[in-house]
C-alpha cells in the first residue's frame, strides 16, 4: 500500500476515534504509525502531535460547540494547561528510549482500559 493511503487509512480512523471518543492521536494514530508505518515511538508521538492541531481541535470541536457541549472557560484554562504540559511531557519523553517509551505508554493504554471498563460494568449493576 503506498504510503499515502496508509496514512489517509490512519488519519481516518483516528478522525472517527476522535470525533467518537474525544480521542485519537495517542491511542490510535501513535501504535498505526509504529506497527503500520514503520515509524520510532518518538516520531510517531511528534507526527501525532502535530496532526491533532487544525483538523481535530478545530473540526470536531465546532461540532460539539454547535450542540452547546463546549465550555469555553474550562477549555482555554485546560488549553493551557495542557500547552504547558505537553512540553514537559515532550521533554520527558525524549529522554526515555522508545522501547521503554511504548512499554510506559502500554500499561497506561491497559490501567485507563480497565478503568473505563470496571466503571461500566460498575455502573451498569454487574457488580
Amino acid at each position: 500500500m503506498p504510503s499515502w493511503l496508509l496514512y489517509i487509512v490512519i488519519g481516518a480512523l483516528g478522525g472517527v476515534a476522535s470525533g467518537l471518543f474525544g480521542i485519537g492521536g495517542g491511542i490510535v494514530i501513535v501504535p498505526a504509525l509504529i506497527y503500520w508505518a514503520g515509524f520510532s515511538q518518538h516520531s510517531a508521538t511528534g507526527t501525532s502531535l502535530a496532526v491533532l492541531l487544525p483538523p481535530i481541535g478545530l473540526a470536531a470541536a465546532f461540532e460539539y460547540y454547535r450542540h452547546g457541549n463546549v465550555d469555553v472557560r474550562a477549555a482555554i484554562i485546560l488549553a493551557i494547561a495542557m500547552f504547558l504540559g505537553s512540553w514537559g511531557g515532550a521533554f520527558i519523553a525524549n529522554q526515555i528510549d522508545g522501547p521503554q517509551l511504548r512499554l510506559i505508554f502500554g500499561l497506561f493504554v491497559c490501567g485507563l482500559g480497565m478503568y473505563l471498563v470496571f466503571g461500566a460494568c460498575k455502573h451498569l449493576g454487574w457488580f
